[in-house]
């Protein structure tokens, strides 16, 4: 469905808006601004990353944007990210998505003569910008009180199973949004150029570098925290194993006697003994203070 936002007669350029696209929305845009196939295949296309590509007479931009709601255990771009694709030229824009996105709902709903629909440079740039900036609400917002609950968790609460399943879900999440990141990089660079470069292009770069500073300190900290884990899993088997390890060897040579004395041999000098029962088991309780007394000293207790 295409629906014009902005009229270049009013406002200097033309702004498209194509929901939910097919190849016939683009019939007459297609002509009208002389749009290549390529990119309008691009366009139609699901799961592509973010980049930018310059034509002849306009500029082709893919962004992505993180999805208001998704699964906790998502770890696919579709889930996670919404893309929008934006053709535009100092004459004219146009932005197509599949589904609702807020922050392009915002900038329609602005006054048309905000500074933020100046141009349609300055539309892009924003566009850009609000993109990046859901990044950066999600790691503060959401993320970083993800991952103090997980250590919480994980230093306070012994049942760890469904935790770690949950930690390498927001680990993927993690990894999956730095990559969108470091292909922004090549948009950022492109909207700093001296051609380009202004007050708005500066903070769009400063929003990048401290979208991408989160996002590398907070995969960091998810590395480490399950680097902690795995020790943690690791120190509890060795305690079970020692615990298993001491018991073992307390009850060896007290099997050893028992084995000894429970022999069918006819001849055997101790079966005759009238106080030969209490003196094994006297034996065997020296013989278990001993241990105790050896590992303790061995501090192995």
């Amino acid at each position: 469905m295409v629906r014009q936002i902005l009229r270049k007669e009013e406002n200097g350029y033309d702004w498209y808006e194509i929901l939910d696209p097919t190849l016939e929305d683009f019939t007459e845009l297609k002509e009208k601004y002389n749009l290549n196939d390529a990119s309008i295949k691009d366009c139609l296309e699901i799961g592509h990353l973010p980049k930018i590509e310059e034509f002849e007479n306009y500029h082709f931009l893919i962004l992505r944007s993180i999805a208001e709601n998704f699964p906790e255990n998502s770890d696919t771009l579709m889930d996670i990210t919404l893309r929008i694709s934006v053709f535009y030229d100092e004459d004219f824009i146009i932005t197509v998505h599949r589904n609702e996105i807020k922050l392009l709902d915002e900038l329609i709903n602005l006054d048309k003569t905000n500074k933020k629909l100046k141009s349609s440079k300055s539309l892009v740039n924003s566009l850009v910008s609000q993109s990046l900036k859901t990044f950066e609400n999600l790691v503060i917002n959401d993320l970083s009180e993800k991952l103090d609950d997980y250590e919480e968790r994980l230093f306070l609460h012994s049942r760890r199973k469904p935790f770690l399943m949950r930690l390498y879900y927001l680990k993927r999440q993690i990894d999956l949004i730095r990559i969108i990141l470091t292909l922004y990089k090549d948009i950022v660079d492109y909207f700093h150029m001296p051609e380009y470069q202004n007050i708005y292009t500066q903070d769009l770069r400063d929003i990048y570098s401290r979208t991408n500073t989160l996002f590398r300190n907070i995969g960091e900290n998810t590395a480490q925290l399950l680097s902690v884990y795995f020790n943690i899993e690791s120190n509890h088997t060795n305690e079970i194993m020692r615990t298993l390890t001491i018991i073992s060897v307390f009850f060896m040579p007290l099997t050893f006697i028992v084995g000894v004395y429970g022999m069918n041999f006819k001849y055997m000098p101790e079966l005759d003994w009238r106080i030969g029962y209490p003196a094994v088991w006297l034996l065997m309780v020296v013989v278990s203070i001993l241990i105790y007394i050896w590992f303790k000293r061995k501090r192995w207790l």
